[in-house]
């Protein structure tokens, strides 16, 4: 699975970093950044996929990898 955000739609509640840290940080004004590729790692899809359902615009992009 991998993680992106929508920067058009991120409007920079934090929810993603505060539910997933090992997936999402924020930048310097506040709106959430996926760390690393944006590779979930083994054990991480839960936690990606509460900080997607929880955040309020939908920013959250996840794609299964094939």
């Amino acid at each position: 699975m991998k993680v992106t955000i929508d920067p058009q739609r991120c409007q920079g509640h934090g929810r993603c970093y505060d539910l997933a840290p090992e997936l999402f940080g924020e930048d310097d004004e506040g709106y959430g950044r996926v760390l690393g590729d944006g590779v979930v790692p083994p054990g991480g899809e839960r936690a990606a996929r509460v900080a997607a359902a929880n955040c309020p615009e939908r920013a959250i992009v996840l794609a299964e990898e094939a």
